[in-house]
């Protein structure tokens, strides 16, 4: 069974764009889908990359451009529930630890949906701590214990691993997938991501 490796983190829009899809994907293909936390701000750092905006920005038409895209995108999966964040950036190092620490305690699904719901859904300020604790105890989760493992060092040095690792793995940005050795950047290639699960699995 193919399985499709997801480099991510909360503070892409477009890694909630992806996730909306990837699991009709799996659904059509049989491949399982391994979500990889992993800081974008330490992908930057030591990719030297940007952010599109910060990239682009100057570039006359090119977001305008990307928004449109996004618009295409959304209208076509029916992802109407999806919204920019209007604290957007928002510092995601405390809800990936969160992330992992939530793995670790047996729910990491429920958390995963919740978080990018408040994300990208909800438009909450998802790093302050306190707005953090009321989303997760709000679906019925316990902010407060996720919160306080979030502290843990072997939660941070997971977090910074898998991050490292994704780098060695040659990611620059998020969204990334990768199935086997292939490497896929960005929602637009989520085609040739099914593509390469199908002829991995010999379809």
């Amino acid at each position: 069974m193919a399985q499709i490796d997801f480099i991510f983190d909360f503070g892409s829009p477009n890694g909630y764009l992806s996730w909306k899809v990837l699991p009709q994907i799996a659904a059509r293909t049989g491949a399982t889908l391994n979500v990889i936390p992993c800081l974008l701000g330490g992908i930057f750092k030591a990719t030297n990359n940007r952010s599109p905006m910060e990239a682009f920005g100057p570039v006359k038409g090119k977001m305008a451009y990307e928004n449109l895209e996004t618009q295409r995108y959304v209208k076509k999966h029916g992802l109407t529930a999806f919204r920019m964040n209007p604290h957007f950036p928002v510092n995601t190092l405390t809800i990936m630890r969160g992330l992992v620490a939530a793995r670790r305690m047996g729910v990491g699904e429920a958390y995963l949906e919740t978080v990018l719901a408040a994300m990208w859904e909800r438009g909450l300020k998802m790093d302050d701590p306190e707005v953090i604790k009321v989303t997760l105890d709000g679906a019925g989760l316990d902010g407060a214990a996720i919160l306080a493992a979030t502290q843990d060092p072997e939660v941070k040095a997971e977090l910074v691993a898998n991050t490292e690792a994704a780098v060695a793995r040659g990611v620059f940005g998020i969204p990334t997938f990768f199935v086997g050795d292939e490497m896929f950047f960005g929602k637009d290639r989520l085609g040739q991501v099914e593509e390469a699960v199908l002829e991995a699995q010999g379809a």
